[in-house]
Formats: C-alpha cells, structure tokens, sequence
C-alpha cells in the first residue's frame, strides 16, 4: 500500500489554500504514478495467452533449429519494459527457470530471451532435447518492479507477505531471486523464504538479518499451459502446491 509522506490531517489546518491544493496534486500524482508502476505489469488473459504462446515457439524454433525468433505483431504492451520469468516443467519437476527480474527490454523480446535460457542456459540442467518438447510444460511470470522494504531487516518477517511476494536477496556480489509461488509450491512461512532465498544467493540462510544485506520484494502474474491442447491459464498463486 502506498502512503504520502504527509497527509493532510487535522493539523495542516495552518495550510493555506494554495498550498493545501498543491500537495493534494503532488498526492494525487504519486499515487498515479504509484497505481502506473504496481499494476503496469497486468495482462488479460488474451495477452497472457499471447505471452506463452510466444515463449512456445521461441522454445521450439532454438531447439529444433537453433533459431532465435523476432517479437513480431504483438499487442503494445509487449513493447513495454517488463521484468518476467520463463519456467519449464517437466513430470511436474522443474525443468529450466531463466528471467529477467528488473524490467530491462521490451516484454516481447524478454520472453523470447527468458524462453531460450530457461532451455539451453540454466546451468542446474542439461539443455532441453527436441524429444522432450512434447512433455515440456511453459509457464510464464510477469513481474512488477521490484522494491524495498519499509522496515529494518529484524522485521523483515513480519511484512514478507507469502502468496504475494518475490524476494530478491543481495549482499555484496551474490543475489538470489525466488518466484512468489515457491513458497506456496514448498509451504515456506516467511522466515523460510527468506533463508531460502538467501540460500539461492549463495549466502548463509539468516544473512537477511544483516543490516547490509538488501531485501527487496515483488509480485507476478502467471500464465501456463494446461492440457494436451495447449490451453492457456491464469494461475492463482496460492493454488500454486
């Protein structure tokens, strides 16, 4: 939830006007640009079906052919700069996990990029074979950008919000990033998600303890494929197990 720095209270009484009208703008416009950057990220279902779609065959052609396909016709919004994750799943296990967390390039071209890494460049698997495309499941996750906590690092479990929540884990040279819908898939309580994501960096499992570790969060949107018939789904994260 976004809040002003300052509301207008029973005691801004001594405002004029003027100056009341000017921060009522100033509030108006940050909470603008606040809904704008939260809620850009949002797809119809018809645009996330366009997503994962585009992150099929972007899969197919690189491992097939190892031809890397063009972001072409495309809603506007996949012009936009959007951060996003491509995972495959295979038997219900995962099988690739490659993204883009800060929102870098277009979401076309992320997707397509994210599509092929999560294949050919996640260092935890071998390549995906053209065998094994059939039994591949796509689920694409389109992230807000990510931001800070409010708090110090000691409260961090008490505003980490599971279901809701990404966390990405820096300290020093090592980062870890974790999907909102890991910690329902795993059943993390907040403290666990934050080991765990600390774990992924690299570091020791309380290191976001640290004042100098930063701790930052953020929210997706999933699309997947369901089905034999390449249907399309929006999932809700806490039916993610």
């Amino acid at each position: 939830m976004f809040y002003p720095t300052r509301s207008l209270s029973v005691w801004d009484h001594s405002l004029s006007l003027r100056s009341s009208q000017k921060n009522l703008t100033t509030i108006s416009h940050n909470l603008l640009v606040h809904f704008q950057v939260y809620y850009l990220h949002m797809l119809t279902i018809d645009e996330g079906k366009i997503a994962v779609k585009l992150a099929r065959e972007a899969l197919t052609q690189y491992v097939k052919k190892h031809v890397k396909i063009k972001p072409e016709s495309l809603p506007k919004i996949f012009d936009e700069k959007q951060g996003v994750f491509v995972s495959l799943h295979k038997s219900h296990n995962l099988r690739g996990c490659i993204g883009y967390p800060q929102p870098f390039m277009p979401l076309g071209l992320a997707i397509i990029d994210s599509a092929i890494s999560a294949a050919a460049r996640d260092p935890r698997f071998p390549s995906i074979r053209p065998e094994e495309l059939e039994d591949v499941v796509i689920e694409v996750t389109i992230l807000t950008a990510p931001k800070n906590y409010d708090v110090e690092n000691t409260k961090l479990p008490e505003v980490v919000q599971i279901g809701r929540h990404g966390l990405i884990v820096s300290h020093g040279m090592f980062t870890g990033l974790l999907l909102p819908q890991v910690a329902i898939e795993w059943g993390f309580d907040s403290i666990d998600f934050l080991s765990q994501t600390c774990l992924k960096a690299g570091l020791p499992p309380d290191s976001w303890l640290d004042p100098r570790t930063d701790v930052r969060y953020f929210e997706g949107q999933i699309f997947a494929e369901a089905g034999q018939e390449g249907d399309v789904i929006e999932k809700d994260i806490m039916q993610c197990e």
